[in-house]
C-alpha cells in the first residue's frame, strides 16, 4: 500500500512539473472545411448541413449537423493505395508514421509564381548540401508559396470550371524528386498545392513512385511559411476511414 502511495505521489509530482505546450509553438497547417474548400474539378465539393441547431423543447441548446465530402480535397491525406494497388489504406498506416520531423524545402525563389514549375531531384540535393541528408522516417514538405492563392480556385488550381482537368496549373514534384525521396525512405511527402504531381501531369507518375514505396502524401498544406527548415514536428491525423484511399486531415506542427 505504501509503495502504491509513493508511486501515485511521484506521478502527481511529475505531472505538476510538466509544462504545457506553448501555444505560440503550435502551427495549424490545415485549411477550414466549408463551402469555399477547393476540391479536384471532378470531385464532389464539401457539403455541411445543420440537422438540429437551437433550443430543444426542454430548454437546453443542442447542435448537430451532417457532412459529405470526397476523400481528396482541402487539406487531406493520400494513403499509398491511392496510386498503388495492394499498398496501405488509411486505416492500415501505423499511427507512429503520422508523427515525424518536418523538413521544409523552400522552392519559392525557383517557382516565382510560375504555375507549371517542377521540384526536381537537383532541388532536393541542393537542399541536402546545405542542411544535411534527408533522414529516413521524416516528412518532407515543399513550400512553393502557392498557399497565397487559397481559396481563389482559378488562381490556385488554374480553373474554376467543374470537370475541367485540362486547365489545371500548379507546381508539383518531378519523377526524379519522387525517386530520390523514395530512396531516402521518408514516411510522407507534402506540398502546399492540390497535388504532389504538377497540374499538367497526365500520368500522376510522382504519386505512382511515392505510393508504390508505401509513402503517403499530404496535399493543400497551409501556413508552411511559419515553419523552420528543420526542427519542427508534424502531426498529420487523417480521418481513419476503413479501406480509404485518402481522408480529410487535421495537420499541425510543433515548433522547436
Amino acid at each position: 500500500m505504501r509503495i502504491l502511495f509513493v508511486c501515485l505521489a511521484l506521478a502527481a509530482s511529475l505531472l505538476a512539473q510538466s509544462p504545457s505546450i506553448d501555444p505560440n509553438k503550435v502551427v495549424d497547417l490545415t485549411y477550414t472545411f466549408d463551402s469555399s474548400t477547393i476540391y479536384w474539378p471532378t470531385a464532389k465539393p464539401f457539403e455541411w448541413q445543420k440537422e438540429q441547431w437551437g433550443k430543444t423543447p426542454k430548454g437546453y441548446f443542442y447542435a448537430a449537423a451532417r457532412y459529405a465530402a470526397s476523400e481528396h480535397g482541402g487539406t487531406h491525406f493520400d494513403s499509398p493505395i491511392h496510386f498503388s494497388e495492394g499498398k496501405q489504406t488509411i486505416d492500415q498506416i501505423p499511427a507512429s508514421k503520422l508523427v515525424g520531423k518536418a523538413l521544409v524545402v523552400d522552392v519559392r525563389p525557383k517557382v516565382g509564381g510560375h504555375p507549371d514549375s517542377l521540384i526536381t531531384a537537383q532541388d532536393l540535393l541542393a537542399w541536402e548540401k546545405e542542411h544535411g541528408i534527408i533522414q529516413e522516417g521524416s516528412i518532407v514538405i515543399a513550400l512553393t508559396g502557392w498557399g497565397q492563392y487559397w481559396p481563389d480556385k482559378k488562381k490556385y488550381i488554374g480553373t474554376d470550371k467543374p470537370g475541367d482537368v485540362a486547365n489545371l496549373h500548379f507546381p508539383g514534384y518531378a519523377k526524379d524528386a519522387a525517386e530520390l525521396l523514395a530512396s531516402r525512405k521518408v514516411a510522407g511527402v507534402g506540398i502546399d498545392t492540390p497535388s504532389l504531381d504538377y497540374g499538367q501531369s497526365n500520368d500522376f507518375i510522382t504519386h505512382q513512385v511515392l505510393n508504390g514505396a508505401n509513402i503517403y502524401g499530404l496535399e493543400n498544406v497551409a501556413n508552411l511559411e511559419k515553419l523552420p527548415t528543420k526542427g519542427a514536428t508534424v502531426i498529420a491525423l487523417p480521418m481513419k476511414i476503413g479501406g480509404g484511399s485518402g481522408a480529410p486531415a487535421r495537420i499541425i506542427a510543433i515548433l522547436p
